[in-house]
């Protein structure tokens, strides 16, 4: 153990390094210096147990000490110059924004999509408050938010660059924190960038542009995004529509025209590597130039210096994303390690990435792409030697695809902890398309992408022959990618791990790597005293090869001394095994969490101005009642305003929560009626969630949002019910739900009902003896003929009748997100909640919930929370207690 982390100080200082800034970004000031206290001792140990010298146990304790501070100290740094304006925005609540205006530059390229151009602006003034705004020395970053008003606008914003001088009129707000637990923070996720505010306008002219008055940073990247743009058109020259963003995307790390469903097709089958600029980008990239300068006679040695220069022009012109940086730095300090004869050790490129970056800019650990990056590098330099000498041992075509089987096998294996933690989702489809769809998207559509890229400048009727087949393979790829990923039945939903789970499952993998060298022997491998880390991740020799059957003088001594090799691993077999069970149970604990959990939650989502509550029953089964809806009202001539991924809350909000609290499928979809703020939602939930029953009121509206819903509903084969009063249903053994509206009707077929809102169904539900009550839309008139109808009801069955008296509840939520003309006193009265729930977006047009409304919940006594203020309701119910929780 001495020699090998003597062998390797560079990766031991990168981990501590890491742990460092890990900590201090988790744990904050009091956890860092805790940590720090948890890494002297275990320094202590490694020098008590000969594990570490003391120069190496000092320079790694050294490293976890200065990363802890550095990521601290940034986090100090990272605060906000406007702290009279944070203090007024806290004050007034969410959604509070201030008259600004603000001069700087531009510092990230101009995106425009439909009506809306975003770029991010180095402030250096800012008139907000009607005073003057102090900044600090560097200035205030921002992102702003232009709504265009008209289509010719478009193209004025896209003639903004990176560089240029600025003055925007608009108005200051905070971003958006999570309402929903698991939801996305966006003020979160802006902070790690530095920026702390939305400088919000309307209208090009909103926006004062004047070209950079002399060469900055700025200024050069700005020409950088422009030659990016240049390729980008170019690449639309080239391709069809639907193939060009792709191409984009694949070549030069362009998003912006990339068609969203079918990224989404991609990242199910998690492909989207392939359309993120990364290292097996670089190696084309490397192979392609180092082939061409080959080709031009030059010697190694030039070829090698070319790279390096040519490598960071490279990843500049891909985008300089957390992976290609570090692909490209692990490149550079490869060539750097050759042109000097240098042992090349992957680990050491790797670590000394990983410092370096991390070094520049500690927030780099937050990134997603950083992490996966990283990680899966370190899992391919480790576990394919060992995997791959599990394998047969080939020459040709078949040692080439079980090189790409051990590539594709470790890729997977290390990345499935960050897929689920990230994304929740794992399609187990996603080893074949990886290992049959990587190497030919690499190797083939990427050349002669590039190829055609670079001929069209001189020759584009031969750039477009070859980009021509191309495009009959990219149309194979798409039919590949839709076939494998519309497989649903292979596409496993997973509820987001702790961060402890995915430790301990990276810890037990490289200890199965470390150990996997162990079983070479039974492969015609014998272990090398001389070329064998104790670390486990050495290349071991082959034994001597013998033909003929004929057995070479003292080969019963070669078979002894095997035989003593094999006994002498058994108990490394026994650590195989236990490491194999041990990720076995972690990743079955990882798929059913909560199987010995009896507690039932009901959460009243923030989904806006809508409705959506999902259940998850004691047996746990999944409940959703509503799913939301995003309302837009567009002229015709005015499509040009539609983006090319536009906010749709079912997609960007209740399905990812679905997959977050680990949802496999619906047992039971509730649809209270069909008006769009309560189902457009619910078409991204048919889609991306498997669900077993619908219940509806039993009409039809004519509108796009039910015709689509309706269709999806259909075409999954999913039955459709109609309640009616009096239906009761047992979901499972403390689960009940009891039917109150709407009634019997003497009408048959389902009927057509423009006006939903009174034929909303209405139920209560029961878990554990607690009550809830839903009632969609209702008003007044309804809620009155509803209670006499059960009070009829109630009198006629007498005493038994009274048994089961439905009122009062525990929870009731407010009808037609509380206005005016519902949840009167009468209704209030008959129910006697103890608390109330207000699902209203944030600032809404509407008044709701109305200032009546919560008179007459006061005067019940209940408690009310509401969605635009509190977020997420949680309501967490066993056989002893209700409690409320709150994000």
């Amino acid at each position: 153990m001495l020699r090998m982390m003597n062998r390797r100080p560079l990766v031991w200082f990168a981990a501590s390094w890491v742990a460092g800034s890990a900590a201090a970004a988790g744990l904050g000031l009091r956890g860092a210096l805790l940590a720090a206290g948890a890494a002297l001792l275990l320094a202590a140990a490694s020098l008590a147990g000969r594990l570490a010298t003391a120069t190496l146990a000092a320079l790694c304790l050294l490293a976890f000490c200065l990363a802890a501070g550095q990521r601290l100290w940034a986090d100090e740094r990272n605060a906000t110059s406007l702290v009279p304006l944070l203090a007024a925005a806290e004050a007034s609540g969410p959604g509070a924004a201030f008259g600004a205006e603000a001069s700087g530059t531009i510092v990230s390229a101009v995106e425009v999509d439909g009506d809306r151009a975003m770029f991010r602006m180095k402030a250096d003034a800012v008139h907000a408050g009607g005073a003057a705004q102090p900044l600090k020395g560097g200035g205030e970053l921002l992102l702003v938010q232009l709504r265009l008003a008209t289509q010719p606008e478009q193209d004025i914003a896209a003639a903004w660059q990176r560089g240029d001088r600025v003055a925007v009129a608009g108005e200051l707000a905070r971003p958006a924190t999570a309402t929903n637990s698991g939801g996305f923070d966006y003020r979160r996720y802006l902070g790690s960038q530095r920026i702390h505010w939305l400088l919000k306008a309307k209208g090009a002219a909103a926006v004062t542009a004047t070209p950079a008055a002399g060469p900055n940073a700025a200024a050069l990247l700005g020409r950088v995004d422009a030659a990016r743009q240049l390729l980008g058109a170019r690449f639309g020259e080239l391709y069809p529509s639907h193939q060009s963003g792709y191409m984009q995307g694949l070549i030069l790390g362009l998003r912006t025209s990339l068609d969203p469903e079918q990224f989404d097709r991609f990242a199910k089958l998690g492909l989207t590597h392939i359309l993120a600029i990364s290292g097996l980008h670089v190696a084309v990239y490397m192979v392609m130039m180092g082939g061409l300068l080959r080709i031009c006679r030059m010697s190694r040695e030039r070829i090698q210096l070319s790279l390096m220069i040519t490598i960071p022009l490279y990843v500049l012109l891909t985008g300089a994303s957390p992976s290609v940086l570090r692909a490209g730095i692990m490149a550079i300090l490869g060539l750097i390690a050759a042109r000097l004869g240098k042992l090349k050790d992957g680990l050491h490129l790797l670590a000394a990435a990983a410092v370096a970056i991390l070094a520049y800019d500690p927030y780099y650990l937050d990134s997603v792409s950083f992490q996966l990056s990283f990680v899966v590098t370190l899992g391919l330099i480790c576990g394919v030697p060992p995997l791959r000498r599990l394998m047969p041992r080939r020459q040709g075509v078949a040692g080439w695809l079980c090189d790409l089987a051990a590539v594709t096998i470790a890729a997977q294996m290390v990345s499935f902890p960050l897929t689920i933690y990230y994304f929740n989702g794992f399609h187990l489809l996603s080893l074949a398309a990886n290992f049959v769809l990587v190497p030919f998207i690499s190797f083939v559509i990427m050349p002669i992408g590039t190829i055609a890229l670079l001929l069209s400048p001189v020759w584009m009727g031969g750039a477009k022959m070859l980009a021509g087949l191309s495009v009959t393979l990219n149309d194979w790829t798409f039919w590949i990618v839709n076939m494998m990923a519309d497989v649903s039945s292979m596409r496993l939903i997973w509820e987001t791990p702790s961060l402890w789970w995915v430790a301990s499952y990276m810890l037990l993998l490289f200890l199965l790597f470390r150990y996997l060298r162990q079983l070479a022997p039974l492969h015609g491998e014998q272990l090398s005293k001389e070329n064998t880390d104790p670390g486990g991740f050495e290349i071991t020799e082959p034994l001597p090869k013998h033909s003929n059957g004929i057995q070479p003088a003292g080969a019963r001594k070669s078979i002894l001394s095997l035989m003593k090799v094999n006994l002498k691993w058994l108990p490394g077999h026994r650590a195989l095994l236990g490491l194999t069970t041990g990720l076995i149970a972690l990743i079955f604990y990882a798929y059913f969490p909560n199987l010995l959990d009896r507690s039932a939650v009901v959460s009243f989502l923030d989904v806006g101005q809508g409705d959506s509550a999902l259940i998850r029953t004691p047996g746990g089964k999944h409940i959703l009642i509503d799913g939301g809806g995003t309302m837009t009202y567009r002229k015709p001539e005015e499509e040009w305003r539609e983006r090319s991924d536009p906010f749709e809350v079912g997609k960007k909000v209740v399905v990812p929560l679905l997959m977050k609290r680990g949802v496999k499928e619906l047992d039971v979809l509730v649809i209270s009626h069909l008006d769009s703020d309560h189902i457009r939602g619910l078409k991204a939930v048919v889609q991306g969630i498997p669900v077993r029953a619908v219940w509806w009121n039993g009409t039809m509206k004519a509108s796009e949002d039910v015709e689509e819903l309706m269709s999806l509903i259909v075409e999954a084969g999913i039955p459709l019910y109609a309640p009616r009063s009096g239906d009761n249903a047992k979901i499972d053994g403390e689960t009940k739900i009891q039917i109150l509206w709407p009634p019997e009707s003497d009408q048959t077929g389902i009927q057509s009902a423009s006006e939903q809102n009174e034929s909303s169904l209405v139920m209560t539900l029961e878990i554990y003896g607690h009550r809830f009550l839903f009632a969609g839309d209702i008003g007044m008139e309804t809620e009155r003929a509803i209670i006499a109808l059960h009070t009829r009801a109630e009198d006629a069955n007498g005493e038994s009748g009274r048994k089961n008296h439905t009122a009062p509840v525990d929870i009731i939520k407010l009808n037609h997100h509380g206005s005016r003309h519902s949840t009167g006193e009468a209704w209030l009265a008959y129910w006697a909640p103890r608390g109330a729930v207000a699902s209203v977006g944030a600032s809404n047009t509407y008044g709701h919930p109305h200032p009546d409304v919560l008179g007459r919940v006061q005067r019940t006594g209940a408690i009310l929370w509401r969605t635009d203020t509190d977020g997420e309701s949680m309501f967490r119910l066993t056989p002893q207690v209700l409690s409320y929780w709150s994000r």
